[in-house]
């Protein structure tokens, strides 16, 4: 699969608009990632559907998580 432009600018316009739609989700994954990711560290994920049903699941991040988010942090600039 090829590199796809017009792809990568309709990925970007949602996440402007994720962002636009949801602010506090950016400051919060900014000040996430200002501290700085480490080994140990636990992410804990929470839905909560509009019947009221809650799906909470976690992860605790490993060496390999932490090279991943970095790269992340790279390719973002």
């Amino acid at each position: 699969m090829g590199f796809n432009p017009f792809e990568m600018k309709k990925y970007k316009e949602r996440l402007d608009l994720f962002n636009v739609q949801h602010p506090k989700v950016g400051a919060f994954l900014a000040a996430v990632g200002s501290q700085g990711a480490e080994a140990g560290t636990v992410i804990e994920m929470k839905v909560t559907r509009p019947d009221g049903r809650e799906l909470v699941s976690n992860i605790r991040l490993t060496e390999d998580d932490v090279e991943t988010i970095h790269m992340l942090h790279q390719i973002q600039g």
